[in-house]
Formats: C-alpha cells, sequence, structure tokens
C-alpha cells in the first residue's frame, strides 16, 4: 500500500513539473509564431484530384 502513495506522490510531482514547464513556455513566447501568417498568402492550396471517380470513354463501351 506504500508504493500506491509513493506513485501518486511520484505522479502529481511530476504533472505539476510539465505544468510549470507549460507557463514558462507560454510567458517566454516559445508558442509564438510570427513568420507562419506572414507567408501564408503565398503558399496555394492543394488542389484535390477526382480522377478516380471520373469514368473515362473506354469505359463506357
Amino acid at each position: 500500500m506504500n508504493i500506491i502513495y509513493f506513485l501518486i506522490g511520484c505522479s502529481i510531482l511530476l504533472a505539476l513539473i510539465f505544468l510549470a514547464a507549460f507557463f514558462w513556455a507560454s510567458r517566454t513566447g516559445q508558442n509564438d509564431d510570427t513568420y507562419t501568417p506572414s507567408v501564408r498568402i503565398l503558399f496555394d492550396d492543394e488542389v484535390k484530384s477526382d480522377q478516380a471517380d471520373i469514368k473515362s470513354d473506354e469505359d463506357h463501351y
């Protein structure tokens, strides 16, 4: 039973460490992306090809 209390304590400690790392990263701007919005308009969207659904004339004979 003591091992369960030890593992619960370790998991709570690990969760707090990850939570602190998340808040640190958020406050210091680690998640900010200033480059992508400025070049997003330059990238073309990929065109989906529906050629598999279209039957050719040879399939009708």
